[in-house]
């Protein structure tokens, strides 16, 4: 009994003595010596939310082109988990509102959005979503925070693929750090961030889940 419960045991202490961080860090998920991983349960549903987002496309302009462009091969958007634009709201959580809205159009985006699940989110793409934009007129709505709540503005005209992206991997973030929903709670506005205009070809870090 006692050869048995000896060969059962396992030794806590890491055989190359590394510590637990530094293991992960050198080798990734091959780095964990130990069969055993704790974490908070919301980290872990906020940290898959932000990994499995399916958006609500609302092209409504040129905006919309760059968007395709971001879905497509080149881009990739299917590296973040969200590659699958749905034709229905009650299958996806974010709205990418790229173009202008009409005052005639207003209603509709706002069913739409009624539709979603929850929690939803939703990104303005371009300044005419944003503010009007050159349209400064009766017939469009001067910024579409006045019809759902905007959680990340990517600005341009139209915005590059690049910019998408960054907004997107920012409103990742705020998922992942789970401030957006205690906002919505207390507030029920968005999170009314600005994203920096990123150029074409002009960013020369590659943008990886998980390292913003």
């Amino acid at each position: 009994m006692s050869a048995m419960n000896h060969d059962a045991t396992v030794d806590a202490t890491p055989a190359t003595g590394r510590s637990f961080v530094q293991g992960i860090l050198d080798d990734g998920m091959g780095g964990i010596e130990h069969n055993a991983i704790t974490a908070k349960l919301e980290d872990l549903v906020n940290w898959a939310r932000s990994r499995s987002s399916w958006p609500a496309s609302f092209g409504l302009a040129c905006c919309a082109i760059e968007m395709m462009a971001t879905g497509a091969a080149h881009y990739d958007l299917s590296r973040f988990g969200m590659e699958v634009f749905r034709a229905s709201p009650r299958q996806a959580d974010i709205m990418i509102v790229a173009g202008r809205v009409s005052q005639k159009m207003a209603p509709v985006l706002r069913q739409v959005y009624d539709q979603m699940m929850e929690p939803k989110w939703v990104i303005s793409m371009g300044v005419c979503a944003s503010s009007g934009g050159m349209f400064n007129n009766y017939a469009i709505v001067q910024g579409v925070d006045q019809v759902v709540p905007v959680d990340v503005y990517a600005p341009g005209c139209p915005p590059t693929p690049e910019t998408l992206i960054h907004a997107i991997e920012t409103l990742h973030q705020l998922i992942e750090d789970g401030q957006l929903l205690r906002r919505r709670q207390e507030t029920g506005a968005g999170a009314n961030v600005h994203v920096t205009e990123i150029a074409a070809g002009d960013n020369p870090v590659p943008v990886i889940l998980g390292t913003r």
